[in-house]
């Protein structure tokens, strides 16, 4: 089993986590929203950095770049590498260990709705991203992005 310095998450005995290959961005507008991901057709609802699964013929900018506009209906371009992460979850009774790329990304335009019927852009400060996030790992790639955008 792979694993990245950062893991995230537990694992439950006798479960075989599958790897999964990620990118992640963040897209931040002004100086204080963040785009973030709504999931599901009524609350409560899940929220993630908008990004997923890395196809075989991509490499991650293009799947990046191809989940954005899936889940967000924005056009974006990863400028730079924040990190790396794992981090173990259950996605619809399937174990995994998401490896996952965060990128900072830039947005190059506003096209749409996501083509995901179950997604929703929505945009929310940092801070409330980090409370509301499902994942670790998304929480901690926006605080490793707040504190090197800010130097600390």
């Amino acid at each position: 089993m792979t694993r990245f310095a950062l893991q995230f998450g537990q694992t439950q005995s006798g479960l075989t986590y599958l790897e999964r290959m990620t990118a992640y961005g963040i897209c931040p507008r002004g100086e204080s929203n963040l785009a973030i991901v709504q999931i599901g057709k009524k609350a409560p609802y899940e929220y993630d950095l908008p990004g997923g699964g890395i196809e075989a013929d991509e490499d991650e900018a293009a799947a990046l770049m191809r989940e954005f506009q899936e889940e967000t209906g924005l056009t974006v371009w990863p400028t730079r590498v924040i990190g790396r992460a794992g981090q173990f979850w259950i996605n619809k009774s399937e174990p995994r260990n998401s490896l996952a790329t965060f990128y900072e990304v830039e947005l190059s335009a506003d096209d749409g709705d996501p083509s995901e019927p179950d997604h929703a852009l929505v945009w929310m400060s940092a801070s409330e991203a980090l409370g509301k996030v499902r994942h670790e790992a998304h929480a901690w790639a926006i605080l490793h992005w707040l504190r090197v955008r800010r130097g600390v």
